[in-house]
């Protein structure tokens, strides 16, 4: 089988999601508490803009901060989705590398799983443009650390099934990669937040599931993988239920 491409995988999510919405983790209120911190600005009463906003998980929760937010989407069946759950929130369709968005006009820009599907050539600078001055530019992204042994065993399944997992804390290469900002005017603060949530096996099959390294690989080859894993699990979590651990890796830049 080739490998699948890039695009390939930025573009497999619109066939999925609804399991998307329904099954990935959120994130925390800390997670914004020091977004708030780092940003030196309070998200109410914001203008927020939430790009590559998916199903909308990171918009709601900016909007319950009291944020004004727009959500920006590349993907018709993404948009569709967060149209359906979230009525009372604009959003366009576009993306970070040429924002559908006028100079100077946002105070946050936010890419929550989303920053490492843009070029940075391009999305660096589009953020520069759009961000308002004293503005901030914040990338996160819930990755799976590996000091928990559950986690890490069954990132090593993947990784030999599959290959890399991008979600997979690899000693930081993801915000290493965003960290090499091509413009030099960004000087991002790095912060660590960790949380976990508890689900039935059912829910978390279904959320590693809605990764594009499954989703490329066709429903074949991952229901194969996901039906053996949930037989592995129930061994390890007889009750059913999963303990999710969560690093989100957080970056923060302001403008001048």
């Amino acid at each position: 089988m080739t490998a699948p491409s890039r695009s390939d995988r930025a573009t497999s999510f619109n066939a999925a999601a609804a399991q998307y919405a329904a099954n990935r983790p959120s994130y925390p209120p800390a997670l914004f508490d020091t977004i708030e911190e780092l940003a030196d600005h309070p998200l109410t009463g914001a203008r927020v803009v939430d790009v590559g906003a998916g199903t909308g998980i990171a918009t709601a929760l900016l909007q319950l901060r009291g944020a004004e937010v727009l959500a920006v989407e590349p993907g018709e069946g993404m948009a569709a989705q967060f149209r359906s759950a979230h009525p009372d929130i604009p959003i366009v369709r576009g993306n970070g590398n040429a924002l559908p968005l006028a100079t100077a006009s946002a105070d946050f820009l936010t890419y929550a799983q989303a920053w490492h599907w843009t070029d940075p050539t391009r999305s660096a600078p589009e953020a520069l443009r759009v961000l308002r001055p004293g503005g901030a530019l914040a990338l996160w992204w819930n990755t799976t650390p590996l000091d928990i042994p559950w986690h890490a065993e069954q990132a090593h399944r993947i990784e030999r099934r599959f290959g890399h997992h991008p979600t997979v804390d690899q000693n930081g290469s993801g915000v290493r990669a965003a960290l090499a900002d091509p413009t030099g005017d960004l000087d991002f603060t790095h912060r660590k937040v960790r949380w976990s949530r508890r689900v039935p096996v059912d829910t978390h099959l279904a959320n590693i599931g809605s990764h594009s390294i499954f989703l490329v690989h066709g429903t074949e080859a991952s229901t194969a993988f996901l039906t053996e894993e949930k037989q592995l699990l129930l061994e390890a979590f007889p009750d059913g239920i999963i303990e999710e651990t969560y690093d989100v890796e957080l970056l923060v830049a302001t403008t001048s």
